[in-house]
């Protein structure tokens, strides 16, 4: 599945969700209160920007916001919302792509990390995130942990969410450390729609040595934005990776 497939005009248009899922106060404002804190009134670069989901209300806190972003469709989202002047975006890939100047925090969210395929590239996306940081700066991920215990025995399928009109199944390719993410979504017809996308999934030790590898320490491990204890049975961490002073 090529990107620009996945992240194409129709699933732009159909991203957000203004108050709801990951759009919903609860969800959003807790992540941008952190890292408004983390970027300590420096300028921030987001990689994988999107349509602006967590950008454009940081920038609207004060943060001076820059991001990178593969997409045309996700970018040209972004842009009915506010202007090059106000969040700069250059097109290109999170892992070798350069944004203008020096920043104090670097940050991905929601999984986007594991968009990237292999782990050479992921590698890459820590060294890119150190060569645009001052010392000091802070690189930021928000990503999942996977979920291989929910997979039944002789199972490579485990489903990670059931809501109304929405079901969300991932496959596993545990040799390889792959996942497709299918999201089947429905309404009282008897028609439904899928969407898919593919990624590769990090351990959180894994992830420790690549930031090890880009010359970052961890400086904090938590299970949300709020600030909870990670812990085995959680879902997801946001990981906080910080260079030498």
């Amino acid at each position: 599945m090529d990107s620009n497939q996945i992240w194409d005009a129709e699933t732009a248009r159909r991203y957000d969700t203004p108050g709801e899922g990951m759009f919903a106060p609860e969800v959003l404002e807790p992540t941008v209160e952190r890292l408004a804190a983390l970027a300590g009134g420096g300028r921030a670069l987001e990689f994988a920007i999107g349509t602006g989901r967590v950008g454009v209300p940081l920038a609207e806190r004060g943060v001076p916001v820059t991001g990178i972003e593969l997409s045309p469709a996700m970018i040209a989202q972004l842009r009915t919302k506010v202007d090059e002047n106000t969040i700069p975006v250059v097109e290109g890939d999170m892992a070798t792509t350069r944004a203008e100047g020096e920043y104090s925090l670097v940050y991905l969210v929601f999984n986007t990390i594991s968009n990237i395929l292999d782990q050479a590239g992921q590698v890459e996306c820590f060294r890119n995130a150190a060569r645009h940081l001052v010392p000091g700066g802070r690189f930021v991920i928000e990503l999942g942990v996977p979920e291989l215990r929910k997979l039944p025995p002789g199972s490579d399928a485990a489903v990670f969410t059931v809501q109304p009109g929405y079901i969300g199944l991932d496959t596993y390719d545990v040799v390889n450390q792959h996942l497709v993410s299918h999201h089947f979504t429905f309404d009282e017809t008897r028609q439904a729609r899928i969407g898919r996308s593919p990624h590769r999934y990090i351990w959180p030790a894994e992830m420790d040595l690549m930031a090890q590898i880009a010359g970052f320490e961890l400086e904090s491990r938590h299970a949300d934005w709020e600030g909870s204890e990670f812990t085995e049975d959680s879902g997801s961490h946001v990981s906080v990776y910080r260079l030498p002073a």
